[in-house]
């Protein structure tokens, strides 16, 4: 796919499953995911205040810095960890090629 990323998403094995991702329709990483049918529930549809599509960023380039909302939600989870990122205000661009995620679960 032109105009497309490839995105990990790392499996309780170890294993790096490939998601393509277009850059071009300005898609989070929290909607490549539900389209590739993981489950993420997203309840809020990516507005950052139920933190349902938290993942850990295992590698990545350089990511935009959390939004303060983002940043507030992160801090009440009990399972956060220092690259803990909310997918649904990650916007997929080239600068994300080789993003590797793993999800984690609900508070």
């Amino acid at each position: 796919m032109e105009d497309a990323i490839t995105i990990y998403v790392e499996q309780d094995n170890g294993e790096r499953v490939p998601v393509e991702a277009p850059t071009d329709m300005g898609l989070s990483v929290m909607e490549i995911l539900k389209a590739s049918e993981y489950d993420i529930p997203a309840i809020c549809g990516g507005m950052a205040i139920c933190a349902t599509c938290h993942v850990e960023v295992l590698e990545s380039g350089e990511l935009p810095e959390p939004s303060d909302d983002e940043a507030f939600m992160l801090e009440s989870l009990p399972h956060a960890t220092e690259t803990s990122r909310l997918s649904c205000q990650l916007r997929v661009t080239p600068e994300l090629d080789g993003l590797v995620v793993r999800l984690m679960p609900e508070a």
